[in-house]
Order: structure tokens, then sequence, then C-alpha cells
């Protein structure tokens, strides 16, 4: 289904991209120190950071467009619930020994994450389908 993305879907969209972006480039660019600081395995930071820089295209670009399909918003939150969950997941699985600072980084990222899909769900239901 098409629709006009609402203001606050646009705006949803475009700070979870600039959002995830910062994230994703620190975590690229700076893996080894973080690793250290936050007890997670450098390469772990690194695939999650290469990961999010096409995801990072993709939100700006939605976020961009006058319309746009409904599934790929659906895919953007249901994307992004996923990530909170994986993220919790790790932190429960004993695959990894985050530090103190490791723990409240990928807790808090799973929270801003969540927003961000609570924001862009509402946003998508204040949306407008378009005419076919």
């Amino acid at each position: 289904m098409m629709l006009y993305p609402s203001p606050l879907l646009r705006q949803a969209l475009l700070a979870d991209a600039t959002t995830t972006g910062a994230f994703g480039l620190l975590m690229l660019l700076a893996a080894g120190p973080l690793g250290h600081l936050l007890g997670l395995p450098e390469m772990l930071l690194r695939v999650a950071g290469a990961i999010l820089v096409p995801y990072v295209a993709f939100l700006a670009w939605l976020s961009l467009r006058e319309r746009t399909n409904g599934a790929f918003i659906w895919a953007v939150i249901l994307g992004n619930v996923l990530w909170a969950a994986d993220s919790l997941l790790l932190l429960v699985s004993g695959w990894v020994s985050p530090t103190g600072a490791g723990y409240a980084f990928v807790i808090a990222q799973a929270l801003v994450v969540l927003m961000y899909a609570e924001l862009q769900f509402m946003g998508l239901r204040r949306s407008n389908a378009a005419a076919a």
C-alpha cells in the first residue's frame, strides 16, 4: 500500500538515520577502543557498524520520499524491534562478557531503537493512504 508519510514519520525516520549513522560509524571506525571499553568483541562492533551503513542510507531515502510503500515502513519498524530484542539477547546469552559500560551501552541503544520504532509506528498511523 502506497502512502504519504506524515511529518512525524519523516522526522522519526530521519532522526533514526542520523543517530544510527553516528553510532554505526563510531562502531565501524573505533571498534578497537570501543571493544576494550565495552568488553564487546571488536569484530562484532565492526560488523554491526558495517551493517548499519546501508540501513542508514535506506532510512534517509525513505524519509525524503513524497510517497512510500507502507511495507517498507513496517520492515523498518520490525527491524528496529528485532535489533533491540537481539541486543538484549546478546547480554543474556553468555556469548559476550561486557563491562558495566558495555551493559549500559547495549541497553541504552536498545531502548533508543525501541523509541524510534514506536515513533515510526505512530507516524505510520498518522500517514495518509495514497490513491492507487
